[in-house]
């Protein structure tokens, strides 16, 4: 009599159902729909992982998923690189085929997709017609893990991507910040405003966390000054919008002002807050197409494909360190 016997084998799909659970904190419809499949589908799969395995990856509550267990977050960690490399295989062999097509994710957020990227993606999409672009948009924390998890290609933000060690983080450009006032205001007499002088006005600016607040935060607590912000949002439309009703004035990065808005002024405020430094953030194993390269050369000229290959490789954080303060970051006006 002849034993059947059956082999479940682990795949890469398996590898991205979990990824897509994790990255999506835990929430299986979300999960569902970023990954264009049901749910059941994707319970299937996990389940069939643990089997497998033979051990429980998630914390669950009836059918409700409460978090990882601590064999769970080991499985993440090291299913991250199993995905991170397939898609340098796939990359790799994109190339061989056709080095003009293929896909690229950007994860950013509203400043930079609003107005640094606009021209980015114009030059780039004229050179790589064929590559399908998709814009993902989140706080700088929801950039940060849309890249670690590999959900993006390229995080782009000022604050949180250091925070993660798979990614390798380049700096971008540096900039500041302008004061928004209507035409008339008082401020618009002063031939160099003061930190004084703003802190007499109710502000309007970015939320913590986002958009260099901190910068911000820590040139009034250096001068001794407690200003009273009477509004915080994610993006400096709606800031700009509050302004222009009176209920204060703006402090929003000089990127973001629209020279069409001939109804406020801008007020240099260089000389107030130390400069802030937006970054492009990837994997530190993947394997970057061509047009990838290219891309990056298009938001940073100085960064050229041998300066990004030369950052890559190197051996620890002290090189990448003293590699990277070479570089002569231009200043985004």
């Amino acid at each position: 009599m002849k034993l059947k016997v059956t082999i479940q084998i682990m795949n890469i799909q398996q590898i991205y159902y979990l990824n897509a659970v994790i990255s999506n904190n835990l929430n299986m419809s979300r999960a569902s729909q970023a990954l264009h499949t049901s749910q059941p589908a994707i319970s299937k799969q996990i389940t069939l992982l643990e089997q497998e395995l033979g051990v429980v990856i998630f914390h669950r509550k009836g059918k409700h998923i409460l978090g990882l267990t601590e064999v769970g977050r080991e499985i993440h960690y090291r299913s991250l690189n199993i995905a991170a490399e397939f898609e340098s295989i796939r990359r790799l062999a994109g190339d061989a085929r056709d080095k003009e097509r293929g896909s690229l994710s950007i994860a950013t957020t509203h400043t930079q997709s609003r107005y640094v990227l606009p021209a980015v993606i114009q030059q780039f999409s004229a050179r790589y017609p064929k590559v399908q672009l998709q814009m993902l948009q989140g706080t700088p924390r929801q950039v940060a893990e849309l890249t670690s998890s590999g959900a993006a290609n390229f995080g782009i933000a000022t604050e949180s991507l250091q925070d993660f060690e798979n990614l390798l983080v380049l700096p971008a450009f540096r900039w500041n910040r302008v004061v928004l006032v209507p035409k008339k205001h008082p401020l618009t007499k002063l031939k160099k405003i003061t930190l004084k002088d703003i802190a007499e006005y109710p502000l309007l600016t970015y939320v913590a966390g986002f958009t260099g607040r901190a910068k911000v935060d820590e040139a009034f607590l250096s001068h001794g000054l407690e200003p009273h912000v009477a509004i915080a949002a994610s993006d400096a439309d709606v800031i700009n919008t509050y302004v222009r009703l009176g209920m204060g004035i703006g402090i929003i990065a000089s990127m973001a002002v629209d020279i069409n808005e001939q109804d406020l002024v801008a007020l240099d405020a260089s000389h107030l807050f130390d400069w802030s430094v937006t970054y492009i953030a990837m994997r530190r194993e993947y394997l970057l197409r061509e047009y990838m390269l290219d891309f990056i050369n298009f938001f940073a000229p100085h960064l050229t494909p041998n300066i990004v290959k030369q950052l890559a490789n190197c051996e620890n954080q002290a090189e990448f360190s003293s590699q990277a303060n070479k570089l002569k970051l231009p200043f985004y006006s």
